[in-house]
């Protein structure tokens, strides 16, 4: 088992960071052949998720889309002032759970892994953990 931290750097109030091309690079680099990652968010205003990463508007179309499910009127009580941060965070949730195999993820053709932000701008980390079945020697 081997594990680490993403840092993740936002740069606006809610935004969908795409960090799969990072997750390929660190199997890549640990020569994992196949096993099972675990990505883990310890932030409580910020999220992950997995969905198209093709088409930019689809991520614009999701964040506009949970504005429109979280209202931000409502009458909040936490004196922050974020709660709708939390709750966007509660439906995104803050665990996935990839299949590797063949030293790649086993995602499907236009999926790709996000970090989801809700009250940014922020410094965040994502956790990884990789349980392996097998370890190529490095070239």
């Amino acid at each position: 088992m081997i594990s680490g931290t993403l840092k993740v750097t936002t740069t606006a109030k809610m935004e969908m960071v795409g960090i799969t091309t990072e997750i390929d690079r660190i199997i890549k680099n640990q020569s994992i052949s196949s096993g099972i990652l675990y990505l883990f968010n310890p932030h409580t205003t910020a999220g992950l998720t997995i969905n198209e990463g093709a088409d930019p508007d689809v991520c614009r179309d999701i964040l506009s889309g949970l504005k429109q499910i979280v209202p931000h009127d409502l009458n909040y009580r936490h004196r922050e002032g974020n709660s709708p941060s939390h709750l966007m965070a509660l439906l995104t949730g803050s665990s996935l759970t990839i299949h590797i195999e063949k030293g790649r993820l086993q995602l499907g053709t236009w999926q790709k892994i996000f970090f989801c932000e809700y009250d940014g701008p922020r410094s965040r980390s994502v956790n990884w953990r990789i349980l392996t079945n097998t370890i190529q020697p490095a070239s």
